[in-house]
């Protein structure tokens, strides 16, 4: 189980239940959780065989924007 985290643009509840559903779509992501109180608004992904790009892109689909700042590599379920 791979962990990767990025800085985004989603500020709100509204914007968080726009991008949810692209997140939600997509088949290599297990997780997500976007943290809109943390100064980078924080989104932390797990799954199998994640491909950072393509994230970013789903984000993008959904109007916002994201940027990876950390891939942890193997680890539990947490976020």
């Amino acid at each position: 189980m791979e962990i990767i985290k990025f800085k985004t643009n989603v500020e709100n509840e509204e914007a968080l239940s726009k991008v949810a559903p692209f997140l939600d779509k997509e088949e290599s992501i297990s997780r997500w959780h976007i943290d809109t109180e943390s100064q980078d608004k924080l989104l932390s992904v797990s799954g199998n065989d994640l491909d950072p790009q393509q994230i970013e892109n789903v984000v993008k689909q959904a109007g916002f924007m994201a940027e990876i700042i950390r891939a942890i590599g193997i680890g539990g379920d947490g976020l």
